[in-house]
């Protein structure tokens, strides 16, 4: 039975996971340097890192723009529907376009998306609060909700100061990560020679 089996009512042999996780501890220690290292570059260079993020992006959504495309050929093939899939890889295609050719906007369109799901949740909770009782949280739950009205707002009314603020915080996100991959790897390292 290898380490990778399943032998107890579909549970993973524990102790195969383990000791293949403390072999691979390098590779663990190397996923935390880079995401260290990204983000210090995304508080030290945060333009640069928003743009690469757009970047990115723009690849992402043109290689599944391509494969949307190919899945709607294929299901027009078999005389499924196609036209939806056709319809998402076409506007794939486009927008990955659009955010390679200009990711500054690319970035603008995430930061007002962030800014409206911030508005909406906002007056969602506020909703919500306003129909709790006040032994229940009320008050905490409306403080939320307006902290993300007022986010939102900032957002909304200062785009690119918001987007390197995202950019600090997920520069900020990484670095932890990182430091807790870190950990984990030197410590799967020592129990790599027992």
């Amino acid at each position: 039975m290898s380490d990778t089996t399943l032998p107890h009512g579909g549970l993973p042999d524990l102790h195969g996971l383990n000791a293949q996780l403390a072999r691979n501890w390098w590779l663990i220690a190397l996923r935390g340097v880079i995401a260290i290292v990204f983000g210090i570059v995304a508080w030290v260079m945060p333009v640069s890192a928003m743009l690469s993020l757009a970047f990115v992006f723009g690849i992402y959504l043109l290689v599944d723009g391509v494969f949307g495309i190919a899945a709607a050929i294929r299901a027009a093939t078999h005389h499924t529907r196609w036209g939806v899939l056709l319809g998402e890889g076409v506007l794939n295609l486009v927008m990955g376009v659009i955010a390679l050719a200009f990711p500054a906007a690319a970035v603008l369109g995430f930061v007002l998306v962030t800014a409206a799901w911030a508005l909406m949740t906002g007056v969602l909770m506020l909703t919500a609060a306003f129909r709790l009782h006040a032994t229940h949280g009320r008050w905490w739950l409306a403080l939320g909700g307006a902290v993300s009205l007022l986010w939102g707002v900032m957002l909304v009314l200062s785009p690119l100061i918001g987007a390197l603020v995202l950019t600090w915080w997920l520069g900020t996100y990484a670095i932890l990560f990182g430091i807790m991959l870190l950990v984990a790897a030197f410590r799967l390292r020592a129990q790599h020679h027992i």
